[in-house]
């Protein structure tokens, strides 16, 4: 280990430590959750305070809130949330007693009790979140729902920061990072590939989903082993009180939900609860007879496939303590005769639990799960198959303090990736290869009066590397003005996975998975490198500004240096040329986004002006996902004020993609006779294409669409009704090129106009 390693570690130990701080004034704790009274649902992001004192905080996605270095005394604990009755109880704080006490908010009129600021804005004051953005199930359902089916995959693409590849393909590209250099995380598990080849919809059913941490930079060290950004997605319990569920159909899927007790919540008591779903998409048979306008051929349609099954069983204890069993099934087919057959498998079960001891300021946190990914193409009479097999544990330790928060974890996973290749000049590629990874980190946050600091670092050993990657990392936050905040970030970041995705191609159907090589690669010297790992440094600084109390705006500047990327040699000519090459790179830009909210409207732009460039040794190009510009426009309004009537539009407008362009062509003959091939003889065996020396030296036109849907409820009672929902998708028709086929001369554009509707029945 380096010096330079060494002396960051003990840096960041040393502020971890540093600002490590403890009352010695008679204090006390009272921690709890706080509930829909009636459901059991966790109230998130409401706010909890003492009466008569400026002694407060605010839940958490769980609903859980904690509170220390409270005064000894008598006080009145009060709980409150925007359209709920506030709850009130007595509590007793004692030296160095803890109060476990959880309060139960019953749904009633709109209450303003002592604090005037909402959850978000207090949250916004109190913690770095750089380049990190929250998302709910309201919010990703306020998007125009194509085909009337709401996905976490729409929503993505209108974040700042994030680009998409288009209606197909199903690729995310955040910041200048490629997919596999994104971490995608459902319920403490990664899964691999999350989007389905339709690029409208994920793995992932909305109705479960409690919220999506999406960060696109600079995030702190409790997450590793990805070089860009992070998408964390948790999952809800199922309904704690009564049976319920849903069904569902349109022309693009149809949908099941089932879910309910099996011990009921009772106010003070525990319970226990699961929760089934599954989709599975029509758009195959459908668009034979509504879309033929939209296929390449009426036999085909349009050829998506796909099959997703989730469960979960809940059990939540009286004092708060969670325990869940998961499993899940994705599956994708794409079959289009004129371009690939191609299909992916994505199988997993974990169980993960959180622990509150009753007597003690520490909370834990754990999972322990196992995931499988297969796919497997045919194109150009190519076969190609990609599976890697995990297994993950991780275990968290937080500690709460007076606007402050300690936390440390370690974590194990070990992966078995078996990959097999051939590129298009018949040279195999293939890896069977075991290997693990073992992880640690230390999180410290501190409120300084005005000042929020992050220190964090995080230690990587890679076993296949041997070698330990030490990463620390800081995040501040300065309260300018009550209205005026800056912040920054830092950190060093590494993975050692990657991917055999074609830079040449915008789409890439096929994402094979491996680990860095074991034998080291050579640098554009001809040296070995110390290590084969992909390493990264991000730098982000920004400024939130609260024009109005509804009115939000976020500017942020970022820099994303790649110091080190192994890629997949895919024009490898000989067997002794070696599988694996060395590029760098960099991505930089700005972003900003407007968000304003009211009760009956919510409106919010974003607009991204970035540069993503790699350099290969040879010459430094633009990548195929370098978009320069990006805005997306989202606008719903609700014509009731239960939000029972709502109409929703989304614009998105981008810049082209950079591709290689074609200079000409020539007949390619094999040599298969060696040098007694008489190529003036011989008929060829295919056109070869010859491409331009620039790389990506070509721009694409812009893309741009627009989106709109409508959304009525009609209940029949309490809980049982109707959903109705109708869609527009690509108002205007415009035709986005999806690829070029350079052999044909033929362009294949996105899809064009797609109405549609649907309709749920929930009980």
């Amino acid at each position: 280990m380096s010096n330079m390693s060494i002396k960051n570690i003990i840096f960041s130990l040393l502020l971890c430590i540093g600002f490590v701080s403890s009352s010695n004034a008679q204090s006390g704790t009272v921690r709890g959750y706080v509930y829909d009274k009636e459901t059991g649902e966790p109230i998130l992001y409401g706010n909890v305070f003492l009466s008569g004192t400026t002694i407060g905080t605010n839940t958490d996605y769980n609903g859980f809130y904690n509170i220390t270095e409270i005064p000894v005394g008598e006080y009145i604990l009060v709980a409150s949330y925007l359209g709920y009755d506030s709850s009130r109880t007595e509590i007793v704080i004692k030296d160095k007693g803890f109060v476990n006490k959880s309060l139960y908010l019953e749904a009633g009129g709109i209450q303003i009790e002592e604090i005037s600021v909402s959850a978000a804005r207090t949250s916004a004051r109190t913690e770095v979140q750089i380049s990190k953005i929250s998302v709910s199930a309201k919010q990703i359902k306020a998007l125009p729902s194509v085909g009337g089916e709401a996905d976490i995959a729409q929503y993505l693409q209108v974040l700042p920061g994030v680009v998409s590849t288009g209606d197909q393909g199903g690729q995310i590209y955040i910041r200048g990072g490629s997919p596999v250099q994104n971490k995608i995380i459902l319920d403490g598990l990664n899964i691999y590939n999350p989007f389905h080849s339709l690029g409208f919809y994920s793995v992932f059913e909305t109705e479960l989903i409690r919220n999506v941490d999406v960060f696109t930079g600079g995030f702190n060290a409790e997450y590793g082993g990805r070089v860009s950004a992070i998408v964390d997605i948790k999952t809800r319990e199922g309904n704690k009180s009564r049976l319920g569920g849903y069904i569902s159909g349109s022309p693009f899927m149809a949908k099941a939900l089932i879910e309910g007790p099996i011990q009921k919540f009772k106010e003070g008591g525990g319970s226990t609860s699961f929760v089934l779903t599954g989709k599975q998409s029509l758009i195959d048979q459908t668009s034979k007879t509504l879309y033929k306008y939209a296929a390449n051929s009426e036999d085909v349609g349009l050829p998506f496939f796909f099959t997703d099954m989730y469960a979960k069983l809940s059990h939540v204890t009286a004092g708060g303590s969670k325990f869940n069993v998961f499993g899940f099934n994705f599956n994708d087919q794409y079959n289009d005769p004129a371009i690939a057959d191609i299909g992916w498998k994505n199988t997993g079960v974990g169980t993960s639990f959180t622990l509150i001891p009753e007597t003690s300021s520490l909370i834990v946190n754990g999972v322990i799960g196992v995931t499988n990914y297969d796919i497997g193409i045919e194109e150009d009479g190519q076969d190609r198959r990609s599976a890697i097999k995990e297994f993950g544990a991780n275990i968290d330790f937080t500690y709460f303090g007076n606007e402050s928060e300690f936390k440390y974890g370690i974590g194990l996973q070990g992966m078995r990736t078996d990959f097999d290749f051939t590129n298009p000049f018949g040279i195999n590629l293939s890896q069977v290869q075991n290997t693990t990874e073992v992880s640690a980190f230390l999180k410290y946050r501190r409120k300084i009066g005005n000042l929020i600091i992050e220190p964090s670092i995080r230690v990587m050993y890679y076993a296949s590397q041997t070698v330990f990657s030490p990463e620390p990392r800081l995040g501040i936050k300065y309260n300018i003005t009550d209205k005026l905040r800056f912040k920054g970030a830092a950190g060093l970041y590494s993975q050692n996975i990657l991917s055999t995705s074609a830079e040449r191609d915008v789409v890439n159907l096929f994402s094979g998975f491996l680990t860095g090589p074991e034998s080291r690669v050579e640098d554009f010297d001809g040296k070995k490198l110390k290590n084969n790992l992909q390493t990264a440094r991000h730098l982000v600084g920004g400024i939130e500004y609260d024009l109005l109390d509804n009115l939000q705006i976020n500017l942020e500047g970022y820099l994303k240096v790649y110091d080190q990327l192994i890629v997949v040699n895919r024009n490898k000519l000989s067997a002794s040329e070696s599988d694996y090459a060395l590029e760098t790179g960099e991505a930089y830009g700005a972003e900003i986004s407007a968000k304003y909210e009211m009760p009956k409207y919510y409106i919010w732009a974003t607009y991204t002006y970035g540069f993503v460039n790699r350099d290969d040794g040879n010459q430094v190009y633009p990548t195929v996902f370098d978009r320069r510009h990006n805005l997306n426009l989202l606008g719903t309004y609700n014509l009731d004020k239960k939000g029972d009537f709502q109409l929703s539009a989304r614009w998105n407008m981008g810049s082209g993609f950079p591709f290689t362009q074609t200079t000409g062509y020539y007949n390619n003959v094999n040599f298969f006779d060696g040098v007694n091939t008489d190529y003036t003889t011989s008929n060829p065996d295919d056109i070869g294409i010859i491409f331009s020396e620039q790389r990506n030296g070509g721009r694409l036109p812009f893309y741009h669409r627009f989106d709109i849907s409508a959304t009525k409820k009609w209940f029949f009672s309490k809980y049982t009704g109707i959903e109705a929902n109708i869609s527009v998708t690509n108002v205007y028709d415009r035709p986005n090129i999806f690829y070029f086929d350079r052999l044909r001369y033929l362009r294949v554009n996105q899809l064009p106009i797609l109405p549609s509707g649907g309709i749920k029945f929930f009980f």
